[in-house]
C-alpha cells in the first residue's frame, strides 16, 4: 500500500505533464501559412488574427505575419488598421478583415431574439 501511494505521488504530476492538451495559441492546420512564409494561408484567404495599436505604431499579425500599414500581405497592400478590421487593398478590390467577423452589435436595450439586451 505505501509503495503505492509513494509511486502515485510521483508519478502523478509527470502523467498530468503528459497529458494530450491542445494549444489554445496555436492556428488551425487549415488555416496555417503556407511553406513559403509570404503569410498567406493556402487557400488565398488571409485571416486577422491580432490587433496591436500603440500612440506610435500600429501592427496587425495576419496568418501570423505582422504587418503595418503600407506593408504587404501576399500582393495585397494594408490599407488601414482600426482596434477590430484591418483594410486590404489588392488591384482595384479593398478587403476588409474582421478580428471577430462573427461577432454583432446592437444599440442597448434593443430586442435580440425576442429577449431585451
Amino acid at each position: 500500500m505505501t509503495r503505492t501511494l509513494i509511486a502515485a505521488l510521483l508519478l502523478g504530476p509527470a502523467c498530468a505533464l503528459a497529458a494530450p492538451f491542445a494549444d489554445p495559441t496555436r492556428p488551425p492546420a487549415a488555416e496555417a501559412s503556407t511553406a513559403s512564409g509570404d503569410g498567406v494561408a493556402g487557400q488565398g484567404v488571409p485571416r486577422l488574427e491580432s490587433v496591436l495599436i500603440a500612440p506610435d505604431r500600429r501592427i496587425a499579425v495576419i496568418n501570423g505575419q505582422a504587418v503595418r500599414v503600407g506593408q504587404k500581405v501576399g500582393e495585397a497592400r494594408v490599407l488601414s488598421i482600426t482596434e477590430t478590421e484591418v483594410a486590404l487593398r489588392e488591384g482595384n478590390s479593398t478587403q476588409v478583415l474582421k478580428l471577430f467577423p462573427a461577432a454583432e452589435r446592437h444599440p442597448a436595450g434593443r430586442m435580440v431574439k425576442g429577449k431585451k439586451k
